[in-house]
């Protein structure tokens, strides 16, 4: 099938069928990352892996924008909804009382040593 057909074709499918295809490129990108991180015993998340994975693949032209066109403008549209866990989570440890002063000072200094081991690369980069 010549390559200029391929849009057309796809563009065809009803909105609703474009998305469960869309949906499952992403999905088989997140298994794709899962899987290597488990069997390679990556020190990474797999969702990082699959995301890379997936920008090579359309770098590479493996795989279309227009294909993931649907199911990404969908997650978008509820991607407030997708922080609600976060937050409850994170209200959940509210109740942690005294303890919130050690996770920030724990937090402080992990923000300052990153900092400032950024600073450094960056200042030795700049001179370099």
């Amino acid at each position: 099938m010549p390559e200029q057909l391929t849009p057309s074709i796809t563009r065809q499918l009803p909105p609703a069928v474009r998305f469960v295809l869309g949906l499952g490129i992403l999905v088989g990108f997140a298994a794709l990352g899962m899987a290597l991180t488990t069997w390679l015993h990556l020190p990474l998340p797999a969702s990082v892996v699959g995301l890379a994975l997936l920008w090579a693949a359309l770098s590479l032209g493996w795989v279309r924008l227009h294909w993931l066109e649907e199911a990404a403008d969908g997650l978008l549209g509820v991607l407030g909804l997708l922080f609600v866990p976060a937050t409850v989570g994170f209200i959940d440890y509210l109740s942690a009382g005294a303890l919130w002063g050690l996770w920030l000072l724990v937090m402080l200094a992990g923000l300052l040593v990153g900092a400032g081991a950024a600073g450094l690369v960056a200042s030795r980069l700049v001179k370099a």
